[in-house]
């Protein structure tokens, strides 16, 4: 097998881009003390990002807002987001919500 040094210089290239900005956050903030406050700030981020992207995904369609009594996706996120609550259980959300699609596309 040949070896193509334009293309393992193009994957080394990648992988250190990639791996840069991953490490580089990591090693730098692991020896700081950060404030309370930020650290508290800092931790409403997964949450709204999460919040984001189900709204993007939930309320949109091809970049356009969907009308609320054509949107499958956004009534099965109810029971969903109901069995994420109280159960919390990852495994019992996934099929719910998969499950819930399915009933409502066999429906309607």
């Amino acid at each position: 097998m040949e070896i193509r040094w334009d293309i393992l210089a193009i994957i080394l290239g990648a992988s250190i881009v990639t791996f840069v900005p991953r490490v580089l956050p990591l090693v730098v903030l692991s020896r700081l003390q950060i404030p309370d406050l930020a650290m508290r700030w800092l931790s409403y981020i997964p949450v709204a990002v999460m919040a984001a992207l189900l709204g993007n995904e939930l309320l949109m369609t091809g970049g356009k807002l969907t009308a609320l009594q054509d949107n499958i996706e956004l009534f099965a996120a109810l029971p969903t987001f109901l069995v994420a609550i109280f159960t919390r259980s990852l495994l019992g959300t996934i099929i719910t919500g998969v499950v819930t699609v399915m009933m409502l596309r066999l429906i309607l």
